[in-house]
């Protein structure tokens, strides 16, 4: 579908004071699983990103191909959105594709 995009949230992106600041709305998400990664933690510093999640500390992704699979949520967003959610997730992540359990490919926002 031309002018949107699959995206995969394993954390604030799935918090709805998240979704309301960067889109506007609510986003519909349906579970699924990837596979690939390992789960991290890191301190957020943006100013504008702590204000929307209320949360310092946030998950991030790092390749590691024996880590167990990690559930969360995939939205179809416009391009537009698709670029907030770039904003929102600032230096600290880089957006790739990455396939899903249930075959479909997603973006997905791992550690910088």
């Amino acid at each position: 579908m031309s002018g949107s995009a699959l995206l995969f949230s394993y954390g604030t992106l799935q918090l709805a004071s998240v979704q309301l600041s960067q889109f506007g709305r609510l986003l519909e998400g349906e579970d699924d699983v990837l596979h690939g990664y390992g789960q991290i933690e890191i301190t957020i510093r943006d100013p504008d990103v702590l204000e929307a999640s209320g949360i310092a500390v946030h998950l991030a992704l790092v390749p590691d191909a024996d880590a167990p699979p990690i559930p969360g949520k995939v939205f179809r967003l416009t391009l537009g959105e698709l670029a907030a959610a770039d904003v929102y997730e600032s230096e600290n992540y880089v957006r790739v594709e990455a396939p899903l359990a249930s075959g479909a490919t997603a973006w997905v926002y791992v550690k910088a």
